[in-house]
């Protein structure tokens, strides 16, 4: 009767869970009160914390990544070849962030694993081969070496995992060869397919939703704001300072030139801009980048008030600006196709993000189009916000959230949202001093470009402090000035730092 009892137990999920799990379920918790009852940005956080219940638990079926050839994340000289003809794999139940180096494993993991142990949380047979990259060899003046056997290892050498659970049918490399970036070192079979997520992320992974996000928020947006009030662009390219700011901040803290870009961007407080970045520049960091954008996004009624009354005085938040002026059809149209090809030829790279962007617009603009601009504004962009949520959700892994560089991340975020906020503001101040035509400065926060809610909280903050004034088509200009801004920051980026495009 213990046998059986123990063997159901084993057999049901309770074993594997673990202290990271708790910790992200209080997480969740607080997203879902925060969707739920505070109505913060539902749509977005809703689909989120439900893709993180998922993944904080051991499912079957749902995250895991059907087997596949096994290729090398580098170029360099294979110093070890454990994968073997017939030889089985099987994952962790719950997904974990493995050791990327030699020198990441204590001596005596490394080898248990080496002499085909299991260890607990790596799985069975997991390792396949051991890497020596060439800029390690490069990089290391003096390189450690950690001897097992007759193999021989340096702290620098590089982990190569399998990502999925299934049987190796091939191995195509001897120790001592040379590979490059991308080859064939492997073949892994195995006859169960991936699970439901993992072929909804490659909409992320393939750079995809981003840009129909981007679609719809297009033929969702309307311009004439920006266009009647043009000097308002200035307020949306100030935010982009906290972009800049972060960037620089994420370089002193050591980060990489590449993956500080990524993190920058979070001040831009745009979700799709921000994967589609980290995804080209630092696909490392896609999960805590994205994470933290998408929080700040729906966290605008909260993180950016106190910003905002904390540089206003209450003079300045009772500024009433004057009316704008109707803008016609044609110039809306007119605007749309200017700024597209003036964007791509100044950032070629930004070309998926504008091109969809004032391509939604126009859909929108040219009135000819009503059923194109109604499925790209409701069932396109509820669909994708669904699949883009959840997916982001599914990447809060405990083992991949509470780790320090994931939690530097976040800190860095909202430090880069709050200057973005500032900036905005200040920049309307400062322009205050030259014109006769006052700006609430209150408008200069939504340069951010989360729209349209930044404009919503400039509206609510202003009628806080006169009820009868009307903030929220004043607002809409600099937010989706932010929207182009970020987008062109994110475009330069990548072309000065590369990417994979």
């Amino acid at each position: 009767m213990i046998d059986l009892l123990h063997r159901l137990y084993g057999n049901t999920g309770f074993g594997y869970l673990d202290w990271r799990m708790f910790v992200m379920w209080a997480v969740v918790c607080v997203l879902l009160y925060l969707a739920v009852y505070k109505k913060f940005e539902p749509l977005l956080l809703v689909p989120i914390a439900f893709g993180a219940i998922l993944a904080n638990l051991p499912t079957q079926g749902i995250i895991n990544k059907p087997a596949a050839i096994v290729r090398s994340p580098d170029a360099g000289e294979i110093v070890y070849v454990a994968a073997q003809a017939g030889q089985s794999v099987y994952l962790n139940a719950v997904e974990k962030v493995m050791p990327t180096t030699v020198g990441d494993l204590d001596p005596d993991t490394l080898q248990l694993i080496l002499d085909g142990e299991v260890v607990e949380g790596f799985g069975e047979g997991t390792l396949l081969y051991i890497l020596r990259t060439q800029e390690s060899v490069v990089s290391e003046k003096k390189p450690i070496e950690l001897k097992f056997n007759e193999h021989s290892f340096r702290l620098s050498d590089t982990l190569v995992w399998a990502e999925s659970s299934g049987r190796v049918v091939e191995n195509s490399v001897q120790a001592g060869e040379h590979v490059v970036k991308g080859q064939a070192m492997g073949e892994l079979h195995s006859d169960h397919t991936g699970g439901l997520f993992h072929y909804i992320q490659m909409g992320i992974l393939l750079e995809i939703f981003p840009p129909l996000i981007f679609l719809g928020v297009g033929a969702l947006t309307d311009f004439g704001p920006l266009i009647a009030n043009p000097r308002v662009l200035l307020l949306g390219a100030a935010a982009q300072f906290g972009v800049f700011g972060t960037f620089m901040g994420a370089q002193l803290l050591g980060f990489s030139t590449e993956a500080s870009g990524a993190i920058g961007i979070i001040g831009g407080a745009d979700g799709p801009t921000s994967i589609f970045l980290a995804n080209s520049l630092a696909p490392e960091l896609l999960a805590p980048i994205a994470v933290a954008a998408y929080s700040y996004m729906a966290l605008v009624p909260v993180i950016q008030p106190p910003i905002m009354r904390g540089l206003t005085t209450e003079k300045e938040r009772k500024i009433r600006m004057k009316s704008l002026r109707p803008v016609s059809r044609l110039e809306k149209l007119v605007f749309g196709v200017i700024v597209t090809i003036a964007c791509i030829l100044l950032v070629p790279p930004a070309s998926p993000l504008i091109g969809m962007l004032m391509f939604g617009n126009f859909l929108r603009e040219c009135k000819v189009t009503e059923r194109l601009n109604k499925a790209a504004q409701n069932e396109l962009i509820n669909i994708i916000t669904i699949f883009l949520g959840s997916s982001v959700g599914i990447t809060m892994t405990g083992d991949r959230f509470l780790r320090t560089e994931t939690l530097g991340i976040l800190v860095l975020g909202v430090g880069a949202f709050a200057v973005a906020t500032a900036s905005g503001i200040l920049m309307a101040k400062f322009m205050n001093l030259f014109s006769k035509n006052k700006i609430n400065p209150l408008i200069g926060s939504a340069g951010v470009s989360a729209v349209p809610m930044a404009a919503r909280v400039s509206q609510v903050e202003g009628q806080k402090a006169d009820p009868g004034n009307f903030l929220l088509m004043h607002a809409m200009g600099p937010n989706v000035a932010g929207v182009i801004g970020t987008a062109l920051v994110a475009g330069f980026f990548l072309t000065m730092f590369g990417g994979t495009h």
